[in-house]
């Protein structure tokens, strides 16, 4: 399966969405509000191609066709003539709701409206539209070239066609799916890192145990690649801190209410790798 894909939003997510569809066959449209980002979002995934290139993982051709299929635009209406369009912005309801009520009056009908959200419920998402049947979340993972999972997430008016049209899609960009059947905050594995991430948080904050021999026993007890709190450095605290509160926020289940030393972490802008300093320094 190709076709055109439109991404709506350029960032480490929705830039990573375009570079694994283009390099698949797909014509990509990527569209941000700034030329700025877009420059950021396209020079990326250009890296991206070419570390993969030196590694002989890619031809040097096959990377520039792909390149070439990407059309990078601050203009919405690109996407009305697209297959499939994935959102891939901020975290925020209101942010995406505004963005899926203008898709909905610019995308074809037959196309399928799909969020990259981690956390927040598709049938909220989908209520903005006109067209609920057609919408469904396709979770992917940091960093997209690398992680291999894709979680397809189905609202409560999302439709068996629009479910097998996303598989179809992933697929045919390398991922393997996992289905999400009800449309539960935080789905499966945002719900289960977030848990726990803060019983971690909450181990070390009340003494139990340092952050290293927390992660420590996750890797050499459970097997884990890495531990949940180097996990949260690297996502992010921020963006964990996040995803926990709108789980616990459609919950109210006690197991997703973050303790206070990692509210504060996020208030000092002690947010992991990305600033230098989390629950490691780096």
């Amino acid at each position: 399966m190709a076709g055109k894909l439109a991404v709506i939003g350029a960032g480490l997510m929705g830039a990573g969405i375009a570079q694994v569809s283009a390099q698949a066959g797909w014509e990509v449209v990527l569209r941000d509000v700034t030329d700025e980002a877009l420059t950021r979002g396209t020079d990326g995934i250009k890296a991206s191609y070419d570390k993969f290139v030196a590694k002989g993982r890619l031809e040097a051709h096959d990377a520039d066709a792909a390149l070439a299929r990407i059309t990078a635009t601050t203009d919405l209406d690109a996407a009305a003539d697209a297959d499939v369009v994935v959102e891939a912005v901020f975290e925020k309801l209101e942010v995406k709701h505004e963005i899926f009520r203008a898709l909905d009056k610019i995308v074809k009908g037959e196309a399928i409206l799909a969020s990259n959200t981690s956390a927040i419920p598709i049938t909220k998402i989908a209520a903005a539209t006109e067209r609920p049947e057609r919408v469904v979340g396709t979770h992917f993972f940091s960093p997209v070239p690398m992680m291999q999972l894709c979680e397809l997430v189905r609202g409560y008016k999302t439709s068996d066609e629009t479910l097998a049209t996303a598989r179809r899609f992933a697929e045919s960009v390398g991922k393997t799916c996992i289905v999400v059947n009800r449309d539960t905050a935080g789905f499966v594995t945002t719900r289960l890192i977030c848990a726990l991430v803060v019983e971690a948080a909450k181990l070390q904050e009340s003494g139990v145990a340092s952050a290293e021999d927390i992660d420590l026993a996750c890797k050499l007890g459970f097997g884990h690649a890495m531990g949940p709190l180097a996990t949260a450095d690297m996502t992010g605290v921020d963006i964990l801190l996040h995803a926990t509160n709108n789980i616990y926020t459609e919950s109210q289940d006690e197991k997703f209410a973050a303790p206070e030393s990692m509210r504060r972490m996020v208030d000092a802008g002690d947010i992991g790798r990305k600033s230098g300093q989390g629950f490691y320094k780096h």
